[in-house]
This record gives C-alpha cells, structure tokens and sequence, in this order.
C-alpha cells in the first residue's frame, strides 16, 4: 500500500483536528456577516503561517475574503487543489453557545458538515502530506466564501478568483459533504428570481374596491408551484412578504422562487415560464416587476471529471479505501462553475453526515479521516 504512511500519520492527527474542528465551527459564519467569514479565514491563515505555508488572501468587500493556502509552492508537478466554503446559513446562536458539541461518534453544529469539516480534512490532508515529506507537487487549499448564496454578493467575483487559481490543476476536489460513498460528477443549475406583485390598497371593510396583492401573487405562485419534475425542471417559492396589517387590503407582496434546471434547454424553458406567470393578471389592475437575483450554472457529467473520479478510485482500490460512484445532485456548488469553466473536478469528497442546512446537522468523525486520505492519496498518488 502506497500510502501506509501517509495514512498512518493522518491517524496520529485525529484529535488535533477534531479540536481544530471544534474551533472552526464555533466560528459561527454566515454568509452576509462579512467579519465572521474573515474570522474564520483568519483562523486557517495563523494555522498556516505556522506550518510556514505560502498564503494569499483575495479581498471582497462585501463577502468574506476568499485565502489560498499552498503546499510546496515551487514544485514542478501539476498542482492538486482542495476546496471548501467558510461560510453557513444559519443565524448566529441557533445552536446554542458554544455552537460545537461532540460525542462519542458525531460532532455537531452550524455548517459542521457543510462544509467546515471537508475544509478542516483538507488542511489536515496539507500537514500529513508535509509530515511524510511530499514534495511532488503544489496542493492548494481555497476556502470560499459565499458559496450558501450562490456568491451574490461577491457578484462571482470569489468564482473567477478560484477558477484562476485552479487553471492548471491536476484537479479540483471539492469538499462538499459526501453522500454514501457517493462522488458528484454533475449538478443541476440554480435561479433564484423575485416576484414583486403590486395592487390596490384599501380597507377591509371596502376590499373589494381595492386589488389584494396577495391574491394576485397566490395565484401566481400556484400557477409556479405545478412545476415538480424530479429529473427536471423544479420551481420553489421558498419566501414570500406582503401587507401592513390585517384590516387593509395589501398593496404590495414579493416572493422569492428557487429554480434548479438540468441543463441549458431546461434553463431555458424555465425562464420562459417565470416570465408568463409574471405578464399574466389574475386579478386586474395588477402588475408585477420580475427580479433575476442569481444564477449558478447546471455541472454536466463529462469524460474528464469521469476520467479523473476512475484515477481516485484506482488509488483508493490501491490503498484499502472504498471507492465512490457516480452521481448526479440537484443542489448547487462551486464545483459547476469551475466544471463549467474547464477544469477537471470532482464534488462531494466531504465528511459524512446529515441534516444539512437545519438544526439537526452533525457529521461523523470517523469520516474526517476518511476525507482526509482520499483527499492526501490523490495528491500523494495521482499521474
């Protein structure tokens, strides 16, 4: 086995980074908390610098400031690039204080599995490679920092930092949490649009002589609500907003739709159908004005990503892992617009565990050093 070593030491590790787990995830960071994303950010960087790793901070002046941490930065060989996202979408306290908490399997808390562990594995995985004395080639670590919003704020400003820094890799492995020994080769795209509805306000007693914003967008949303095709096309109106109180009539409602397409045919007919229900009034004298917020591309399943999850699987066969299969996910990550820019990417090579985005998140931490290996044997192993 190729990488005894290498494995051997990553078992000799496990307590320091369940701790330094234990440390990122009591960093509570949501993505528009611009100061809690840099604290965590920084808490990598005074790691690295330690470890005298080179270290570039990419500013943002609204989302938290994307870092690169590189390993052996003037080796020859084609650079390996770790990934992960710093930020969360649970509000600060949710959890409790501290926000960690662990047990005899799992640890718990905001953004644990998604996606601070496969960040923690991923510089786990820099310092055993370096323990070993791996010199073969630069690994990057870069840790994201608006990936839960489609990195709106950085208006994919962190995405074309990330891609630039991920040109030449051998490939991208992100950390998003993995899912029963399952890679992901492709995901669907996402759109997320605002419907501000306007109508006629007036009070209760006379409503109808107003116009009930509220109607017209329940009509609209239920009109969106049709479209459930679970291999296709699905249309979410997650958030809605509207009136003043409840003895007038509403002049005004929004509401926020979440769209995931499977390609750019999808894309496409989704767009044409959000515009329909938009010009249409099912109440006259309506109108309605139509938002585009963000858009995260589809991550088609290709010859190269495919090429490079049966490069994995060959040294996880060689080194007693258990290899991963293919699958297709409907939920976003940074690993489609870095697919969609070129370059050779494999998703999913996170920790494990469940309830993602809810208050029942947890990961195993067993799995932090499962991450770790497959993460350290591709940069040990790989062609």
């Amino acid at each position: 086995m190729q990488c005894e070593k290498l494995f051997a030491r990553i078992n000799e590790l496990h307590d320091k980074y369940v701790q330094f787990w234990v440390d990122v995830v009591n960093l509570e960071s949501p993505t528009e908390d611009k100061a809690r994303v840099d604290a965590v950010g920084k808490y990598f960087i005074d790691r690295a610098n330690e470890r005298g790793w080179k270290v570039e901070v990419h500013p943002e002046k609204v989302s938290g400031d994307v870092v690169c941490i590189t390993l052996n930065p003037d080796a020859k060989g084609k650079p390996v690039v770790f990934s992960g996202h710093m930020d969360t979408v649970h509000p600060v306290g949710l959890f409790g204080t501290p926000a960690a908490r662990v047990d005899e399997k799992n640890i718990y808390g905001p953004g644990v599995l998604d996606c601070k562990g496969g960040t923690v594995a991923s510089f786990m995985a820099m310092a055993a490679l370096e323990d070993v004395g791996f010199t073969a080639r630069p690994v990057k670590l870069i840790l994201q920092s608006d990936e839960e919003n489609s990195n709106r704020t950085s208006n994919k400003d962190t995405i074309a930092y990330m891609a630039e820094q991920s040109k030449d890799c051998a490939v991208f492995l992100n950390t998003e949490p993995y899912w029963k020994d399952y890679c992901t080769v492709a995901r669907k795209g996402i759109s997320k649009y605002r419907f501000t509805v306007n109508g006629k306000a007036c009070h209760a007693s006379v409503c109808h002589q107003g116009i009930s914003a509220i109607a017209e967008a329940s009509h609209k949303i239920l009109e969106l609500e049709k479209v459930k095709e679970p291999d296709g096309l699905t249309f979410n109106v997650g958030l809605i907003k509207g009136g003043t109180s409840v003895n007038t009539t509403p002049a005004q409602c929004t509401f926020d739709l979440d769209i995931r397409f499977p390609d750019e045919e999808a894309m496409k007919r989704s767009d044409e159908i959000v515009k329909r229900v938009a010009e249409t009034s099912y109440l006259e004298g309506t109108t309605c004005e139509l938002e585009l917020l963000s858009r995260r591309v589809h991550m088609e399943e290709n010859e190269k990503n495919l090429a490079a999850l049966a490069e994995l699987n060959r040294i996880c066969r060689e080194n007693g892992l258990t290899e991963m299969q293919p699958q297709h996910r409907a939920g976003g990550s940074d690993a489609a617009d870095l697919t969609y820019r070129g370059i050779v990417c494999l998703d999913s090579i996170g920790t494990y565990g469940d309830g993602t985005h809810s208050i029942r998140e947890y990961s195993t931490l067993e799995s932090l050093d499962t991450c770790a290996k497959r993460l350290a044997a591709m940069a040990y192993c790989m062609k």
